[in-house]
């Protein structure tokens, strides 16, 4: 993978798995391409946060592990040798008055471009913290995660998952497998999650702990939480040998907001093209919003090669939209 100075036809801004397939699919419309990713490596939240999660709504994959969707969409990606630029955050983004290309400034240098796919995700994100007195001890020994490593990490151990969303409930399901007990602590009785997943939960060995919250964490040589029922107040102990906060993250648009794009609740305004307001950048994945989005990684592998037959129009007005791949010729 190489990071040159070239001016390409389209700079994709995050290197996530809608990023990666925006990029494929640029270089399948003969688009010279270049990522800039933030992190030191490709693909976004699911590599960085949770490779051993398994995801269960992408086409095509009954199941799949975050960290082997990673590589599959990492293989797919490279196909077409895009230029890729890792650990670079892109800071700025003007456009140039002399031939109306992008000028993308980095934290590491200057980028051109004719057209850009914003695929940032949710942006840069902070995990919801446990701020109760005892996390922050029993996370510095190492027995409290707000990111999981390894699943072997926890062979053998007792472990409580806390949180009521998907994150807490896939986590949960997962790790029953590994552990010798999972609790899933919530503060209500019904889970944010998909339904499917609540249902195999109902079905599974997880020791499900509801309505309950967290007053402090305990224990000497492990963890031991102190819970409260959210109704009455009365004292529940739970011991156990590694904690697993799931209360989701902060996110954060950061140096974007200062684009001077139309943005709605954090997230980019953009039209049935994917379209921002501002004319040849368009914005693909979470990162992007309109009238009846939903956040799912397969709706942004349908949201990016809209985006970016669209700039293949930009660059070449005179371009006809492939009807199907196989008017590609991609062998």
């Amino acid at each position: 993978m190489a990071c040159r100075n070239d001016v390409v036809d389209v700079a994709v801004v995050g290197g996530g798995p809608v990023g990666l397939f925006a990029a494929f699919y640029a270089g399948m419309r003969r688009m010279s391409v270049k990522i800039l990713e933030s992190l030191p490596e490709l693909g976004g939240q699911l590599a960085a946060l949770y490779p051993e999660k398994y995801i269960f709504d992408v086409a095509g994959f009954p199941k799949i592990k975050a960290g082997e969707l990673v590589e599959r969409l990492k293989d797919q990606a490279l196909y077409f040798e895009p230029d890729v630029c890792l650990d670079e955050k892109v800071l700025e983004l003007h456009r140039e008055e002399a031939d109306g290309t992008f000028r993308l400034v980095t934290s590491r240098g200057e980028h051109r471009a004719r057209t850009v796919i914003i695929a940032a995700g949710a942006g840069a994100f902070d995990p919801r913290r446990l701020e109760v007195e005892g996390a922050e001890r029993w996370e510095q020994a190492g027995k409290l995660h707000y990111f999981v490593p390894k699943v072997e990490h926890f062979l053998g151990k007792r472990v409580a998952v806390l949180g009521g969303g998907d994150s807490a409930v896939d986590w949960a399901l997962t790790l029953q497998g590994v552990a010798s007990e999972v609790h899933l602590v919530h503060r209500r009785t019904q889970f944010r999650a998909h339904e499917h997943s609540v249902e195999l939960l109902s079905q599974s060995k997880v020791n499900v702990v509801v309505p309950y919250t967290v007053v402090r964490v305990e224990g000497d040589a492990s963890p031991e939480l102190v819970l409260a029922h959210a109704e009455t107040k009365e004292e529940l102990r739970l011991s156990v040998d590694e904690l697993v906060v799931s209360y989701g993250f902060v996110a954060s648009l950061g140096p974007i907001k200062d684009w001077g794009l139309e943005l709605e609740k954090n997230s980019i305004v953009v039209n049935r093209w994917m379209e921002t307001n501002i004319p040849g950048v368009f914005a693909v994945g979470d990162v992007a919003t309109y009238e009846g989005k939903v956040k799912l990684i397969a709706v942004g592998f349908g949201e990016a090669p809209i985006a970016v037959n669209r700039a293949k129009q930009y660059v070449d007005p005179k371009d006809r939209v492939p009807a199907h791949s196989s008017d590609l010729n991609l062998r």
